[in-house]
């Protein structure tokens, strides 16, 4: 795909779209193109080249056989963070960020494993021995765990990067990230400090349409990673 082509594609995407000029961080002012009904409106032809990087350090994670936990809270990313990282079999957080999912590994993973067991046992029946009133509280447990913790079972261990929507909502994820040495790729606003993302790509980052061309992107580059992974084998 030719730079103009890959621009015409952000454009229809509507990721061109950033915030009032008031939310803007500083780090994002050499993106900005211009203004359009009070809206900051960002240079397509800078964020390509970022895109680019991001999917390339995405191809390279995936053809080693890397990990990637993609993290999108917000509503306009639950869906695409949740259907990307299932295509794929990485970990998603498509929610709230549990506090100590990285810094705390040992015990979200006690808290996976519990959810794991739960779900098994009611699967073979074998909660029927309690009574009416505390399956129905192991059901509410259930569900509870599922909603946070679900994305993480295929998280066997801290993964090798994390690719997060909007890092300033996300921003207990990078801060665990930075913590742990785990490699930041992020779609950021222009509300974003940019200076906290090891690879950046800025755009419209609340925007259903837009993420949702970003997730494509970075999904596509990690089953080209792994297809290239699989031919060498």
């Amino acid at each position: 795909m030719t730079i103009q082509e890959n621009i015409s594609e952000m454009f229809k995407a509507g990721a061109h779209f950033g915030f009032v000029r008031s939310r803007r961080h500083p780090t994002t002012k050499p993106f900005i193109f211009g203004v359009k009904n009070r809206i900051e409106i960002f240079d397509l032809e800078k964020t390509e080249p970022l895109l680019l990087k991001a999917e390339d350090v995405v191809t390279k994670l995936a053809a080693e056989g890397k990990t990637i936990l993609f993290c999108g809270g917000k509503s306009e990313a639950r869906g695409a963070v949740r259907r990307a990282a299932l295509s794929v079999d990485m970990p998603f957080v498509a929610g709230r960020w549990v506090g100590g999912t990285f810094s705390n590994f040992e015990s979200i993973r006690r808290r996976v494993q519990k959810y794991l067991d739960l779900t098994d046992k009611r699967e073979k029946g074998e909660l029927s021995k309690y009574t009416k009133k505390e399956r129905l509280l192991i059901d509410r447990e259930i569900a509870k765990l599922e909603l946070l913790f679900s994305g993480l079972i295929p998280m066997t261990k801290i993964p090798d990067a994390i690719f997060v929507i909007d890092p300033k909502k996300e921003h207990i994820a990078v801060a665990e990230a930075h913590k742990m040495g785990v490699p930041v790729i992020a779609l950021c606003g222009s509300d974003c400090n940019l200076k906290e993302v090891n690879y950046a790509i800025v755009g419209n980052d609340s925007s259903v349409s837009s993420v949702q061309f970003f997730v494509d992107r970075i999904i596509a580059a990690y089953k080209n990673g792994y297809a290239q992974k699989r031919a060498v084998k």
